[in-house]
């Protein structure tokens, strides 16, 4: 039965690490294996070494059935199956590299090699199509000096999450995508997910090459919806009396496009979508088919900063303070990649506005970058009450604490404070009473 099996989980990152712990939780002897010491030591105290949402928690009261290790003999020796989830980073075509996936085939495969007993292995970083099937394998072959299928298994299973909402995302899959090498594999790794999974989430069984297109065209379909959303937010901005909410809360309900992702606000950012959108172009040029929407959507994306921006600019003078509420690419999170509140940080420093900037969790990120050039503020009331026009980019829970008050200036001459509401996390009637208040996606008679 599943719950015998002992897992290896290479990688001790942003999603090694809750898998670690979520397979724990589960009932499963899990070892971490990372060749960062930090990273081991923290596990092996029962601490996170990245940040999540209820991360902390579960791996301390976890802590007896999970160990991290740098020594990937012992851990293959030790489990039954090991997940690799480390880094496929962006090449400069687009394409993922495998540099750290290939790092660790070849202890891996040289580990398999000792073993007695078929050892899965479950490729769950993302990679572009093909690449399980052919160089994968083969580095696995020739380092084990087994066959895949007899003496091994392969699957490439990616997750379906989002940072901030890892764990729940991890243990309440939509459903759950398995591209196998052989039916044992397969049915073995089922076992593994559906212990772990809340529920009894549908299982999708497929060849190699069919899972790595799906996981990135699951991607690819959102960040075109997401894109199409604020297309038409700026389509509604246009146009007196038209409000984005209103249209896709109504669109929403027809069944065939729903409401997820379907928010026109600010552009998507983070680490998954905008280079697997990017990738998903390269796929489509490199088997000679028309990337037109991958390109599009990415068009799209890229322009959406610039949108705040020029929704900002007429309205500030040169000695005007900007404060921006939300640094990382969304709420919950430090993560700061692609992030559109640090894209707009940087356009208006780049302009020569005096910028004040506050996130609950990325301000540390966000220093690293931007260092002295903006202010930072110690709350969302203290950026508010710091500046001259807010920009709040991400719907964090704080920002939505924010209250008429806090906008209102000691100074009884000053003028009204611009607020630019990207999220409409704050009510238009109350604020617009106390401040100028704008909202991405509202036409101008509608307040």
């Amino acid at each position: 039965m599943a719950e015998n099996r002992i897992v290896s989980v290479v990688g001790l990152g942003k999603l090694g690490v809750p898998m670690v712990a979520c397979l724990a939780e589960k009932g499963f002897t899990v070892i971490g294996v990372d060749v960062n010491p930090v990273a081991i030591d923290q596990v092996n105290a029962g601490k996170a070494p990245v940040q999540e949402p209820g991360l902390d928690e579960m791996l301390y009261r976890n802590r007896e059935h999970i160990r991290a290790t740098a020594d990937y003999a012992d851990a293959i020796a030790q489990s039954d199956v090991t997940f690799i989830i480390v880094p496929t980073p962006s090449e400069a075509d687009g394409g993922f590299s495998l540099k750290y996936i290939h790092a660790v085939l070849d202890p891996i495969g040289k580990s398999i090699r000792h073993k007695n007993t078929f050892h899965l292995v479950v490729i769950t970083s993302t990679v572009m199509p093909g690449a399980t099937g052919s160089e994968i394998k083969a580095a696995l072959e020739t380092a084990s000096g087994k066959t895949c299928g007899e003496g091994f298994g392969l699957c490439y299973s990616p997750e379906f999450i989002a940072l901030g909402n890892v764990i729940h995302d991890m243990l309440n899959p939509d459903f759950i995508l398995i591209g196998e090498s052989d039916p044992k594999s397969g049915a073995m790794l089922e076992e593994i997910y559906l212990q772990m999974s809340n529920g009894n989430p549908p299982v999708s069984h497929m060849n190699l090459v069919n899972a790595e297109l799906a996981k990135i065209s699951v991607n690819t379909f959102v960040t075109t919806k997401i894109s199409y959303a604020n297309m038409l937010s700026e389509i509604c901005e246009r146009i007196p009396g038209a409000d984005v909410d209103v249209v896709t809360n109504a669109i929403g309900q027809d069944s065939r496009i729903g409401k997820k992702y379907l928010k026109g606000a600010t552009g998507y950012g983070g680490p998954c979508f905008p280079r697997d959108n990017v990738a998903f172009g390269v796929i489509a040029h490199s088997v000679g088919a028309n990337p037109a929407i991958a390109v599009a959507t990415d068009e799209i994306n890229r322009n959406q900063a610039t949108r705040l921006a020029n929704h900002l600019l007429p309205k500030l003078t040169s000695t005007s303070k900007v404060g921006i509420l939300g640094l990382s690419y969304k709420p919950d999170t430090n993560v700061i990649e692609q992030s559109q509140g640090l894209a707009l940080a940087k356009e208006l420093l780049s302009q020569g506005f005096s910028v004040v900037l506050y996130d609950p969790l990325a301000l540390e990120n966000v220093q690293q970058i931007l260092g002295d050039q903006p202010e930072y503020a110690d709350s969302a009331k203290d950026c508010v009450q710091r500046v001259d026009a807010v920009v709040i980019t991400t719907s964090s829970k704080e920002f939505q604490t924010l209250v008429p008050e806090d906008f209102v200036s000691n100074n009884s001459s000053a003028k009204l404070k611009l607020l630019l509401d990207c999220w409409r996390v704050l009510d238009r009637s109350q604020f617009s009473q106390v401040c100028e208040y704008l909202a991405l996606g509202v036409g101008s008679t509608t307040v």
